[in-house]
């Protein structure tokens, strides 16, 4: 065993396999206990590794989750009371630049389900909406690219930018969180690869580039390898 412990996990993996078939193939007690002898070592190396990863995220908070997503009720609730306050302060201050528009048609049941959902956004925010039915202005299905009902779609005034934000009916807790990423998306706060970063998450845990770039098209990445793959693992 002691010279399984400088193996890689790959390797293991691919001798307990080896370790079970033969066990399976044969029958016979030792063999059986020769596989479960390297399950149990591969479970207590988990076991440590699970261990080790606790101390880590003791010693480097910044790579546990707990640190940007507490589990405890009440700073549950603290987090989401911050995060409404800032996304409905942020989709305000844009209330002049933006609008909302919902296309539906007369014969859509879904549609009288979403539109005071939209209402109540409005109210809250202080946008305008829109409602356009698709019957009187067929046009518009063709123009906008949209065939279900309802669909709800962003505008920015005075521009072509439009997304669409919801395509069904969507409860008012969503509608408001995209909305607020697809305007900070349109205005160039964040990059694609951040769109499901909520409020107060930039530059932290949930924040997909909180710790440099992630994908190859990102300027900051353009020139190679951010990290020199000759160095190896760390130990």
């Amino acid at each position: 065993m002691a010279e399984l412990a400088t193996w890689t996990p790959p390797k293991i993996r691919k001798l307990i396999e080896a370790q079970r078939d033969y066990a399976a193939t044969v029958l016979t007690v030792d063999a059986v206990a020769d596989f479960w002898r390297l399950q149990d070592f591969a479970r207590r190396k988990a076991r440590a590794f699970a261990g080790v990863t606790q101390i880590a995220m003791l010693q480097y908070p910044e790579l546990n989750s707990k640190s940007a997503n507490p589990m405890v009720g009440d700073a549950r609730s603290e987090l989401t009371a911050q995060k409404d306050a800032i996304r409905r302060s942020y989709l305000r201050a844009q209330a002049s630049e933006f609008a909302l528009v919902m296309f539906s048609r007369s014969t859509c049941g879904y549609c009288q389900v979403q539109w005071p959902i939209i209402q109540r956004f409005q109210e809250e925010m202080g946008w305008q909406v829109t409602l356009l039915d698709l019957d009187k202005h067929p046009d518009l299905s063709a123009r906008f690219g949209v065939e279900i009902t309802p669909t709800t779609m962003l505008i920015r005034r005075g521009s072509q930018q439009r997304m669409i934000i919801a395509s069904g009916v969507e409860a008012y807790p969503n509608l408001a969180q995209m909305a607020y990423q697809a305007v900070r998306l349109l205005r160039g706060d964040i990059r694609p690869e951040q769109f499901m970063t909520g409020p107060g998450e930039d530059a932290g845990f949930f924040d997909a580039l909180g710790n440099g770039p992630v994908s190859a098209t990102d300027p900051r990445a353009l020139g190679g390898d951010l990290i020199d793959a000759s160095t190896g693992p760390k130990p």
